[in-house]
């Protein structure tokens, strides 16, 4: 991939910097906060070499990258204030204004996804160490061991740190005040009269709760922060806000914490970690069901962030977490489902996608290239892995595993269930998870797409040579969706230099509008090009137009189609882009390299062969 050409193709299709709000990336996406959503040219983000996809959900323009997107990433920063080596995030007035659940998952994956892979890579040191413990390999009585602990425990421990930070950014508030906030919260005094009883604060009695691993308590004091800070701007004098400002938040909004928020949050957490046990103990196969079986569809909208807090709230107040176990048979059946494809497909270059797909689901748990690229244009794949996500993770369910760090769930990661439930249930429920899709796909199959010929001008080709003198542009940059979605027809576009349109093949009339906007032409093969001459140019009546050729009428590549007058049509404010698209594309298939750059009429513009031919090649 050339990452600076993805970077200023997606910039460019999501409407420039200028329509940017915020930019952050998670594991595989480029997610952006748009100002108009309408301004995005989506088609000619999707036709970006790099991109997998766009997807829009929780209020967030999603293009999917895949492993490579901390490149793209940094190199959107080279070439606008976003991006880069650090995450940007939306302030709360910027962020999208769409219907709570929308403006949720926004909020929340841009507090988390700076913190992720610290969080993710932290967890992972934790489980191989607990792994280690368990197969005797270390000792915890050794210094070894107590090295390792505080390194790999540090992070979610003091993750109200971390949070109060991205928080800050999210809500416009001071980092450094809500880092102080955050700081008296982890204070070792403090956490020493966690649950102690006759607590004060001047005669207010409360119970001090624990904040390690917390994270509703910083994210609410956080929110309120950034209103009692904009207000204390506004009302004390110049001279002394800077430091009273802080001084005041502190002091209003740890007691707050304390004795408000910290028990109410710690109340409802319980309540929540007692309801997930409650489900994992009363119908632990439909809870495991549910999380294996739709994980990856939550993921597809953007929504399975909306869950990673729970995962950190079950963990703060259980200790583990049942909620993860299941996703892993989710993410495996995935990496199971595009395994399959590459046994089965004969598509050359869909086993060429499904190699490298395949390896990043099983190891990184990376399955949007998997998906996105494979398994979801294919349906069954997607659908099979779905089967066998909610099969292995009813399995794993109630067999009670559970994890004692956050990971990514992976084939790496596996060792933070190990020793934890019941391992041999553990283990059906992921043979389950990869066996079931692999064999679905397999045995059952999918629609195998046709593989194109490389041949680029062979005798029994078509030759479709250019209408017009111009400049060539991809069918993904003409402004209309119709087009440049390729939904009438695959082709290419011209922006024309001249003024006259010809004949670009030799066949029959097969429409010749009056109102002289487009002509169909048959081909003598069968093919049929359709001429578009300028967008919504119809609404002219024919002005502008002189159409030379009728219905039914033959015609010789080069002939005169239609003149007409190119400046006027542009002085009426009409786009003169003119698409040339083959629309029985079910038939004829453009083969080999289409024209780019300034080309003139009856030079070759590209050519088309017959699918009959390509399914004889290949079988």
């Amino acid at each position: 991939m050339d990452y600076g050409k993805t970077a200023a193709g997606v910039l460019k299709g999501v409407g420039g910097e200028e329509n940017v709000t915020s930019l952050v990336h998670c594991a595989t996406r480029l997610r952006f906060v748009l100002k108009d959503d309408s301004k995005a040219d989506t088609a000619a983000v999707k036709a970006t070499p790099g991109v997998v996809t766009v997807a829009q959900a929780g209020g967030q323009y999603q293009v999917v990258i895949g492993n490579d997107v901390p490149d793209v990433f940094a190199e959107i920063g080279k070439i606008s204030r976003f991006g880069g080596s650090g995450d940007q995030s939306a302030p709360a007035e910027d962020a999208p204004k769409g219907n709570l659940f929308n403006r949720f998952i926004s909020m929340i994956s841009s507090i988390f996804t700076p913190v992720l892979w610290a969080l993710a890579g932290t967890g992972l040191l934790k489980a191989f160490l607990a792994a280690s413990v368990t197969f005797g390999w270390i000792s915890t009585e050794t210094s070894t061991y107590l090295v390792l602990n505080a390194l790999s425990d540090a992070f979610i421990n003091f993750l109200p740190m971390a949070l109060a930070i991205t928080a800050a950014r999210y809500f416009k508030a001071n980092e450094w005040t809500a880092f102080a906030i955050a700081g008296a919260m982890m204070y070792p005094t403090i956490a020493g009269v966690v649950g102690a009883a006759e607590l004060t604060f001047f005669g207010i009695p409360f119970v001090m709760v624990s904040y390690v691993s917390s994270v509703i308590p910083i994210i609410v004091i956080v929110w309120l922060q950034s209103y009692a800070e904009k207000f204390l701007y506004a009302k004390l004098p110049g001279a002394i806000k800077r430091f009273v400002t802080p001084m005041i938040v502190v002091l209003v909004a740890v007691p707050l914490v304390f004795v408000v928020i910290g028990p109410i949050s710690d109340f409802l957490g319980g309540l929540l970690g007692a309801g997930i046990g409650w489900v994992f103990t009363t119908a632990p196969w439909l809870g495991g069901a549910i999380m294996g079986g739709l994980w990856q569809v939550f993921v597809i909208f953007g929504l399975h962030w909306g869950l990673v807090p729970l995962f950190t709230l079950e963990f703060q107040t259980t200790g583990q977490i049942l909620l993860i176990g299941p996703v892993f048979a989710a993410v495996l059946a995935q990496a199971a489902a595009v395994a399959g494809v590459w046994v089965r497909t004969r598509n050359k270059n869909l086993k060429s996608l499904a190699a490298p797909a395949t390896l990043s689901g099983f190891l990184a748990g990376i399955t949007e290239p998997a998906i996105y690229g494979i398994n979801l244009p294919l349906k069954r794949p997607f659908a099979f892995g779905i089967v066998g996500g909610a099969v292995g993770g009813a399995i794993i369910a109630i067999g009670g595993v559970f994890s004692t760090a956050f990971v990514v769930p992976s084939g790496l990661a596996l060792p933070a269930l190990l020793g934890n439930g019941n391992m041999v249930l553990l283990g059906i429920g992921l043979l389950a998870a990869i066996v079931i899709p692999f064999l679905l796909v397999v045995l059952v199959g999918f629609a195998d797409p046709v593989e194109e010929e490389t041949v680029s001008a062979e005798a029994s080709d078509l030759g479709v040579h250019s209408p017009l003198d111009g400049v060539v542009l991809a069918l993904a940059d003409v402004p209309d969706a119709a087009f440049a979605e390729a939904t009438l027809g695959d082709g290419v576009a011209i922006s024309p230099t001249g003024s006259t349109m010809y004949a670009p093949v030799d066949g029959v009339v097969a429409a010749a509008f009056p109102t002289g906007h487009a002509i169909g032409l048959r081909a003598d093969d069968g093919t049929e090009v359709l001429i578009h001459l300028g967008l919504n140019t119809v609404e002219l009546g024919g002005k502008h137009f002189d159409v030379k050729v009728t219905q039914g009428q033959r015609v010789t590549a080069g002939d005169v189609l239609v003149e007409f007058d190119a400046a006027a049509i542009s002085a009426a404010g009409y786009d003169l882009i003119t698409p040339v698209i083959i629309t029985n594309g079910d038939q004829h298939e453009i083969v080999g390299d289409r024209a780019t750059g300034n080309v003139a009429h009856g030079e070759p513009l590209f050519y088309t062969t017959a699918l009959e031919r390509s399914a004889i090649a290949n079988a």
